[in-house]
């Protein structure tokens, strides 16, 4: 059981007599409004039908949410512990910067410009900071250059934490550790291949060949006069230099042997 000042105790007592409550479901709401600050309280307690919230100023849900009677007694009980916080020091003092204080952040961090609470997370605000109590595990992180607005969790597999920028909504675990024991930053992913360099293929070129020499290749069964002239511009490519000595003989020969 929670450890109650002797005042704190009386307060209990009191309350469970008067609301037919059990010590450790009014010692619950306590705990959950003192989190709330003394204007809202999330809870989950099993003799007032489960989970519920509630807000200073009459704002209450239960989880039988047709019973408003269950609402009447959410509300005034909570509106009573509210109060007495004001006055009754119901738990002894925790040093301030330690897990279950009302400044439970590191002391360090000065003042939050806001601060809240979220099922079973706390958060506070700072320039350039954010602060974290997850069921007693205080993470601060870094906020880059995000202007951070209200933090919330997601309801689901995960119940991740997530807070508004002037982005979006971004994931809390993406911002970097200062200190503590969050959630790392995941390595960068990509789902795309690392590019590949491919060397061109060498562009196959096809040889040069003089119309004429191209001509001459391909003549079939001319007459006489006709090779005579073919043998001629051959004479006149290999003394351009188009044709080497041994393909201009060859070829002439092989010309010659058609007459």
């Amino acid at each position: 059981m929670q450890k109650l000042t002797p005042q704190g105790q009386n307060l209990v007592n009191d309350l469970s007599a008067r609301y037919n409550l059990s010590a450790d479901a009014v010692i619950h709401m306590i705990i959950a409004v003192n989190n709330g600050g003394g204007t809202m309280a999330q809870f989950n307690s099993p003799e007032l039908g489960g989970g519920g919230q509630w807000m200073q100023g009459g704002m209450t849900m239960v989880g039988d949410m047709f019973n408003n009677g269950l609402k009447n007694t959410v509300d005034n009980l909570c509106s009573e512990i509210s109060n007495a916080l004001l006055t009754t020091e119901v738990f002894p003092v925790i040093p301030a910067g330690t897990p279950g204080s009302n400044q439970w952040w590191p002391t360090d961090l000065g003042v939050p410009f806001s601060s809240g609470v979220q099922n079973n997370s706390r958060y506070a605000v700072f320039p350039n900071r954010l602060a974290v109590d997850n069921n007693g595990q205080i993470t601060v992180y870094d906020t880059l250059d995000h202007n951070v607005g209200g933090v919330s969790q997601q309801q689901g597999g995960n119940n991740s934490l997530t807070f508004s920028s002037q982005y979006g909504t971004i994931a809390v675990s993406t911002l970097p550790i200062i200190s503590g024991q969050g959630e790392a930053i995941p390595a960068p992913q990509t789902n795309f291949a690392e590019p590949v360099t491919v060397e061109p293929a060498p562009i196959q070129t096809a040889p040069i060949v003089e119309p004429a020499y191209q001509e001459i290749h391909t003549q079939e069964n001319k007459s006489t006069d006709d090779i005579i002239e073919l043998i001629e511009k051959l004479s006149k490519l290999n003394t351009a230099g188009a044709l080497t000595d041994d393909e201009f003989n060859n070829k002439k020969s092989e010309l010659l042997s058609r007459i």
